[in-house]
């Protein structure tokens, strides 16, 4: 069954640092902060269009700093949700926060109001880039709160940034190592895009910085995606969620609506240039099978993948079979 939240967002709410990145109003769309009402009605809502689904669903509070929010506020949101939580409704609650906002005082409140998974914002894991970013935060800080979530039996998730000013991709590849040795059960990933009203719109309208290319950012985040479900770490998310704020306020970066799919399109091709190329397969024409649901990411966004194999000198045919496990594919040599 297709996981659900109730997404509630707390915009810059209980953060207190501007980092160079961040514009959350225009990221999420939403100015106002949410109130118990907001929860409530939320829940209601859900609750009408989601059915049985919401023993499956989790309460959400993303965009801001929960655990760095005034208590009482942060207590009063936490009271309008814990009800569903405590009678079945929902599966639990799920905050997202930052590395220094976490010690055990604040883990022993979350529990008692059911919170089940708590996110930290890592972004890297390289003190310079995080100062360089205006974080406000340290490495070690993300791995000691995320050691203390873990204690607390709470679900780990981190959150990791690429292109980040100062950062390579390199970079953020020994970022990814370093979050998953601390045993997260997922991550989110996030390219950097450059938006108005933020530190880095300012560098970059001064010639200052430009972040990776769309090209440059899919080939890493499918090299990301393929390492982080080696370690047995779900990837959640890969991308920012499109509004008309984001696109309105997008100065530059690597957006695009359907990144993740071309992501794992990018994954799907490299190893099956892996396959053709290791010998098994002479140059010529092949037939490719995938499971059905994978078609279209087997074959590329306007057949990008078939167009690049043939490139390499094969041309391919994509073709469904259900007896195919999800992501995986067949290749068969049609003639040498």
């Amino acid at each position: 069954m297709k996981h659900a939240n109730v997404a509630l967002f707390v915009p810059h709410n209980g953060c207190p640092h501007q980092c160079s990145f961040c514009n959350q109003r225009s990221i999420t769309g939403h100015t106002a902060q949410p109130v118990p009402q907001d929860v409530l009605r939320a829940v209601r809502v859900a609750k009408a269009s989601l059915g049985e689904r919401t023993k499956h669903a989790e309460i959400a509070f993303f965009g801001g700093s929960f655990t760095a929010l005034d208590r009482g506020y942060m207590v009063s949101l936490l009271e309008a949700a814990f009800p569903f939580v405590k009678d079945g409704t929902f599966s639990g609650i799920r905050i997202s926060t930052r590395p220094d906002a976490i010690d055990e005082e604040v883990l022993l409140l979350l529990r008692r109001y059911g919170v089940t998974v708590i996110e930290l914002g890592a972004q890297s894991m390289d003190d310079r880039v995080l100062a360089m970013n205006e974080r406000g935060h340290t490495a070690e800080q993300v791995g000691k709160a995320s050691s203390l979530i873990k204690q607390y039996n709470f679900t780990l998730g981190l959150q990791m940034m690429t292109g980040l000013y100062g950062d390579t991709a390199e970079g953020a590849v020994r970022t990814a190592r370093k979050i998953a040795n601390l045993r997260p059960e997922n991550v989110r990933i996030y390219p950097t895009l450059i938006l108005r009203g933020t530190e880095l719109g300012r560098k970059y309208t001064a010639g200052e910085f430009q972040t990776l290319s769309l090209e440059e950012t899919v080939s890493l985040c499918a090299s990301l995606l393929d390492f982080f479900e080696s370690r047995h770490i779900n990837v959640i998310r890969l991308g920012l969620h499109g509004s008309p704020e984001l696109e309105q306020n997008l100065l530059s970066g690597p957006w695009h609506p359907a990144f993740r799919q071309l992501c794992e399109s990018r994954r799907m091709l490299e190893r099956m240039k892996a396959r053709l190329q290791g010998g098994h397969v002479p140059h010529g024409d092949a037939a490719v099978l995938v499971n059905p649901k994978n078609i279209s990411t087997a074959i590329g966004q306007k057949k990008e993948n078939i167009r690049l194999l043939e490139q390499i000198g094969y041309r391919v045919r994509i073709l469904p079979d259900a007896s195919v496990p999800e992501g995986g594919f067949t290749i068969y040599g049609l003639k040498e």
